[in-house]
């Protein structure tokens, strides 16, 4: 038995759209399936503009350049992420500043935000963790008495919400996802949600090379040139096509992983209830897409010894981030906030994902049994 961490899902259709995409003879970026995709990003979170990107990194680098990020300008934000999320602005030369997480949800804590603000910031970027919401209304309410942008890195936020809210939505601008480790997938992907009408004509022109090709294709100018920086970050027809096939499936799926995640949630309650272990912690105000289920284990080494034992046993379980403010290059570009960020060094150590993925269902429960079994066997319970 091998049960793997992530197994990408396939809804049926996605051959066949790609099919279809090489049937209609345009298999470079921004044709029907781009425009189907960015249509239903539109409707389902109310963003101004959706553009389809190549990466969810390369949704974070557009934003960056629309932000104005330049060298010396500082951007807040956890440094419990992805190195994408600081990256995008490093490469615009401005310095990353990692304050704590929150220990609940591993969220940027928005209460350490303030006291990381100098005449320097210009962002503010949340992180949507597992897609649970940060405190948006809080950070929302910071970055409008500073005058800040805020770009949310909603990654693993597609199909979560805040107060009613699609994650996505309610920042200046964010990032979404749809690399095959997410819920709605292509394998790689993402896309860009323009909020704030002043930056979607600029967004088009950036993501088309710095040209105003968009403007050309609907008429509004009669050649296309050279207007602005930019770089290629349209993916092509093949990913769109696929990436179709799942959108249409997005409720479905959704659903699925949810039930998947309350199984484990329910399985677990026990073992946190004495105390050994801890589950995730969803807020009231907070809709989540069961991007991931994840405990925290009381030490590295505790850690270390489920992971270990749960791949003798065919399970693979597996950590996360290593703290971008303690990596070789987060301490030479970024600058830390605080008293060296307890939180986030502590539980860094401490959470283990669980495999979910959809098909997990038909031997989770035995998954359950042998990882309460090797809990039990480590003395954990």
């Amino acid at each position: 038995m091998n049960i793997p961490f992530n197994k990408p899902y396939m809804t049926g259709k996605e051959l066949w759209y790609i099919a279809q995409a090489h049937a209609k003879g345009h298999l470079a970026g921004d044709g029907e399936f781009t425009k189907r995709c960015a249509r239903w990003l539109e409707e389902r979170t109310g963003a101004r503009r959706a553009l389809l990107t190549h990466s969810c990194t390369g949704a974070l680098e557009m934003a960056a350049i629309l932000a104005d990020i330049g060298p010396g300008d500082e951007v807040i934000m956890p440094s419990y992420t992805f190195v994408s999320t600081a990256n995008a602005f490093v490469l615009r030369g401005a310095v990353p500043v990692f304050v704590d997480i929150r220990p609940d949800t591993l969220n940027i804590d928005e209460t350490k935000i303030e006291a990381a603000i100098t005449p320097r910031t210009k962002a503010i970027v949340p992180v949507h963790y597992a897609g649970v919401a940060c405190e948006m209304d809080r950070i929302m309410d910071i970055a409008q008495r500073h005058g800040l942008l805020v770009i949310e890195d909603a990654a693993q936020g597609v199909m979560s919400s805040y107060q009613g809210r699609p994650l996505g939505s309610i920042g200046h601008m964010a990032a979404l996802s749809f690399h095959e480790t997410k819920n709605i997938i292509s394998g790689e992907g993402g896309a860009l949600l323009v909020n704030d009408v002043r930056f979607v004509d600029r967004a088009e022109v950036i993501r088309e090379k710095g040209t105003n090709r968009s403007q050309y294709f609907r008429g509004q100018v009669d050649k296309y040139t050279w207007t602005d920086v930019g770089s290629s970050y349209l993916p092509s027809e093949l990913i769109s096509a696929f990436l179709q096939a799942q959108i249409e499936e997005a409720d479905n799926i959704t659903a699925r992983r949810l039930e998947i995640w309350g199984q484990y949630n329910s399985a677990f309650a026990e073992v946190e209830r004495v105390g050994l272990v801890k589950r995730p912690t969803v807020p009231i105000n907070c809709t989540h897409n069961a991007h991931m289920y994840y405990l925290l284990l009381p030490s590295l080494g505790r850690r270390s010894e489920f992971i270990g034992r749960m791949r003798d046993l065919g399970v693979n379980c597996v950590f996360h981030y290593v703290p971008l403010h303690s990596s070789p290059f987060g301490v030479r570009t970024g600058r830390v906030v605080g008293d060296g960020l307890p939180i986030t060094n502590a539980l860094s150590e401490q959470l283990v994902r669980l495999p979910l993925w959809l098909g997990l269902e038909e031997v989770q429960e035995m998954i359950i049994e042998k990882m309460i079994a090797v809990l039990e066997e480590l003395g954990f319970v």
